[in-house]
């Protein structure tokens, strides 16, 4: 990330960070250079938020969460525990990522569960991948690398990279690229990104960007 400014001597200052008065963020949280944490946001103790992040007006990242570089976390979105998001990611207005798959008040005593009664299941969203507003991701769940999850899908199996994933519950519905535009049909199990021009190839549900030329029809050799 480039430095916000240099300093009197002439050499790159560290990016600041910023935090607005009536956020909460326990002094136990790391926050990386360039970080801004909006209003009324709650990072909780042992939170891990890397560098260049918007932690929106809002919004909860719970203990021992841990952010990569340049995640965005939009109004009121909500990131519990023990959830790992890589760089890049985004996380729309209100979306939830979950950590409990069988959630409870109480137990079967009838007492109030506490963090020792249940195991708490982390959502994992890779690389660039982002979830819209009002998405809710079901614990344990993993959200490949540049997927995108559509606004208000419930999300409860893995999306994989590249995968675009809607409705209630969600199915993947498309591919999208590195610019989050829906992939368009390019011969075949061929995909091609309409704004960026790269080229990917799809194998038994799976999808993998290729270097941008596309193979040879043997069927022409020869016709030279």
């Amino acid at each position: 990330m480039q430095p916000d400014s240099n300093d009197s001597n002439g050499h790159a200052a560290v990016p600041s960070i910023h935090v607005q008065p009536t956020a909460d963020v326990d002094e136990r949280a790391e926050l990386g250079a360039g970080t801004r944490v909006w209003h009324l946001a709650q990072i909780r103790e042992n939170a891990r938020i890397g560098r260049g992040c918007i932690i929106g007006r809002g919004a909860y990242v719970g203990p021992g969460v841990v952010l990569g570089d340049h995640v965005k976390l939009q109004n009121y979105a909500l990131v519990y525990e023990p959830a790992r998001l890589e760089d890049a990611v985004f996380i729309g207005p209100s979306a939830v990522l979950t950590n409990d798959a069988y959630p409870r008040s109480v137990g079967v005593t009838g007492q109030l569960k506490r963090p020792a009664d249940w195991d708490a299941e982390g959502v994992v969203v890779r690389e660039g991948a982002s979830v819209g507003a009002r998405a809710v991701i079901l614990a344990g769940v993993e959200i490949g690398r540049w997927a995108l999850v559509a606004a208000g899908a419930v999300v409860t199996r893995d999306v994989p990279d590249f995968g675009l994933a809607a409705g209630v519950p969600a199915r993947r519905i498309g591919w999208v690229g590195l610019a989050g535009v829906t992939l368009a049909p390019d011969g075949d199990s061929r995909w091609r990104c309409p704004e960026t021009g790269a080229l990917f190839t799809e194998t038994d549900g799976t999808l993998t960007e290729t270097d941008g030329t596309l193979p040879e029809n043997p069927d022409n050799q020869g016709s030279r």
